[in-house]
């Protein structure tokens, strides 16, 4: 089956090294970056109990790599579009 992509889906997934081929079902594109989101966020939390992150600080950095992956927040179904 092919998938075409939207755009702004392609380039937002391309900030995080994710470039889906034609044949690349959307819910595969979406376990790779939310993966990498969960990876991310379990490093900061590494960080914030080794104490290089203030525990005051913590939710605000949070929140702001939150910021980077609003692709996620997109539904799947927002992610193709139709031929």
């Amino acid at each position: 089956m092919k998938f075409k992509y939207r755009d702004t889906v392609l380039n937002e997934l391309a900030r995080h090294g994710i470039n889906p081929r034609d044949d690349t079902p959307p819910e595969l594109a979406y376990q790779l970056v939310s993966d990498l989101h969960l990876f991310e966020i379990r490093k900061l939390k590494r960080q914030m109990l080794a104490g290089k992150i203030p525990k005051a600080e913590y939710a605000k950095t949070v929140e702001a790599l939150r910021h980077r992956y609003p692709v996620l927040s997109l539904p799947l179904r927002h992610w193709t579009e139709e031929d």
